[in-house]
This record gives C-alpha cells, sequence and structure tokens, in this order.
C-alpha cells in the first residue's frame, strides 16, 4: 500500500532529518536550499529498497551530500553576481546548553574551499564521518579524501569556534553593543571594538547596506558614528539577543519594519567581527520564528 510504504519511510527518516539539515546547511549556508535538499533525499529514501540499506544514516548523508554538491555548482555561479557582500542565513540556536559547532566566520571560510574540501571537512571533522565513507560519498579515495580534509583545515583554522567564553559573557558584550550603538555612546562603543575590528553587511541589494566589508577600527567609528544619527531619528525595535550562527548577538526591527540580525565575533573579550544580514530572503525562518 502506497500509504503504508510512505509511513514507513517517513518513520526511519524524521529521527535522521535534524542531522540531514545541519548536514545541508553547513554545506550551502541556505536553510531553505538545505530543506529543499533533504525533502528530496526523502523522496529518494521512498523510491529506495530500504530493506537492503544496513545503515540508512550513512546512505542518506551520502545522498544528501550529493546533492548539496550537485546545488553548489549552480550557487557558486549565483553568488558571482550576488549584490554586496554574501553572508550565510542567520540561524538561531533554541537550546540553553546548545553550542554550535561551526560559527559564522567559519561557514564564510567554507565558502573559499572547493566543494569536495568542503564536503570532506564537514564529513569529517564536523559530523565525525570515516574517509573510506567520505571517499564512497564523494567518488575520491580515502587518501585523497584525507588530502582534501587538510588542505581545508589549513585554509579554515583561524576561524574554528574558540569557547573560551561563557555564553552569559558574550550575550552581556552584545547588550553592551546593541546600548552602546543606538544611544551613539561612542566611548562605550570604541570600548568593545578590537582594532582590527570588520563590518559585514548582506542586503543582497534588497535593503540598504554597506557594499564592501569595512576594516580596522577608525573606518568602523566612523560608520557608526554616521548610524547613531540614524538610530536617533528612528528607534530600533529590539526583537531578542540570541546566538546567531554560533556567535552572541541580537534580533532588530528597522526603519520600514526591516529585520535585522547582528552577530558579534568575539575574542579576548573584544568583537573583531560584526555581521549584519538585512537580505530579507535570508530572514523569512526568522520572521516566522521571532514574530509569530
Amino acid at each position: 500500500m502506497p500509504g503504508a510504504s510512505q509511513a514507513d519511510a517517513a518513520a526511519s527518516f524524521d529521527p535522521l532529518r535534524p542531522r540531514l539539515i545541519r548536514i545541508a546547511y553547513r554545506m550551502l549556508g541556505s536553510v531553505a536550499d538545505a530543506e529543499d535538499v533533504v525533502q528530496d533525499a526523502f523522496l529518494r529514501w521512498l523510491d529506495t529498497d530500504r530493506a537492503e540499506v544496513r545503515e540508512p544514516l550513512a546512505f542518506l548523508t551520502r545522498v544528501v551530500t550529493r546533492l548539496c554538491l550537485d546545488v553548489l555548482k549552480s550557487a557558486r555561479r549565483q553568488r558571482e553576481t550576488y549584490v554586496g557582500p554574501w553572508l550565510p542565513e542567520p540561524v538561531l540556536e533554541e537550546g540553553e546548553d546548545e553550542v554550535e559547532d561551526v560559527t559564522l566566520p567559519l561557514l564564510l571560510a567554507l565558502e573559499r574551499l572547493s566543494p569536495l574540501e568542503r564536503a570532506a571537512f564537514l564529513l569529517h571533522d564536523v559530523f565525525g564521518v570515516s574517509f573510506d565513507e567520505i571517499a564512497e560519498t564523494i567518488g575520491r579515495d580515502a587518501a585523497a579524501c584525507r588530502q582534501l580534509a587538510s588542505r581545508a583545515r589549513t585554509h579554515v583554522r583561524a576561524s574554528r569556534p574558540r569557547f573560551d567564553m561563557p555564553k552569559e559573557r558574550g550575550l552581556e558584550i552584545a547588550h553592551a553593543f546593541f546600548a552602546a550603538s543606538r544611544s551613539g555612546d561612542m566611548t562605550a562603543l570604541q570600548a568593545l571594538l578590537a582594532a582590527d575590528v570588520a563590518v559585514h553587511s548582506d542586503g543582497g541589494g534588497k535593503k540598504p547596506a554597506a557594499m564592501k566589508p569595512i576594516f580596522g577600527i577608525e573606518d568602523v567609528m566612523k560608520l557608526q558614528a554616521g548610524l547613531a544619527h540614524y538610530f536617533a531619528e528612528t528607534m530600533s525595535k529590539l526583537v531578542r539577543f540570541a546566538y546567531i550562527n554560533g556567535l552572541p548577538g541580537f534580533i532588530t526591527i528597522e526603519r520600514d519594519d526591516t529585520l535585522q540580525t547582528t552577530a558579534l565575533d568575539i575574542r579576548d573579550g573584544q568583537i573583531v567581527g560584526i555581521y549584519v544580514t538585512r537580505n530579507p530572503d535570508k530572514l523569512r525562518h526568522i520572521e516566522e520564528a521571532s514574530l509569530h
């Protein structure tokens, strides 16, 4: 019976769906694309002789990874025409004790890797998949997969998360940054920023945002001074503070009801990176979760 078959497939697939979505999201940097890929994997699972599959998770990880590699081929071409800096879609941590294993800076570092390097690194270093299994997944031998992961590791080493700060302290700094930036307290704001701080803002050509990243405390403070006048004229509505892609930050509603996420990369107690997402296409899932 088709209905019974679909129910059986869902019963074995659904417990694995969260992990498969995490894999797909880290490969693609898009929540919607990750969900589409995993749904496609489910349709393939329906058509599979499931009695012959000894390890469903390994099988479905292979399916999802291969689908992601196909998506990345077209995504790279789309990124070449993207307006302004590209940031991955923000994902909120919901669990009190949850610690994100792939932070926003690491996701950006993964963007600079080849699709195969990204797959080898994520599957082995983040999800603990063996190189023999990765070899079967991406069609390379295990030694080549080790090399791919090693090259990726070298590129992303500086972007790996450093959990040397309690989450509460991260949120305290986010609170202080929000208060100083919105009130125009430039002295308090400057004290929070590292000398080499950088601002990345993603409006995707659909909302106002800087067209290039801004580097260095001098230029960042000039930007913040200009924004202070903007904030004085239009009050931001704070939705809530949260951890966003492993970084402390906050969600706000700005002028013209623009939803915005701000994530702060903090090292040694100072902010080294400010990541602002304003592209509404990347915030629909945040809007549904936070405002409804």
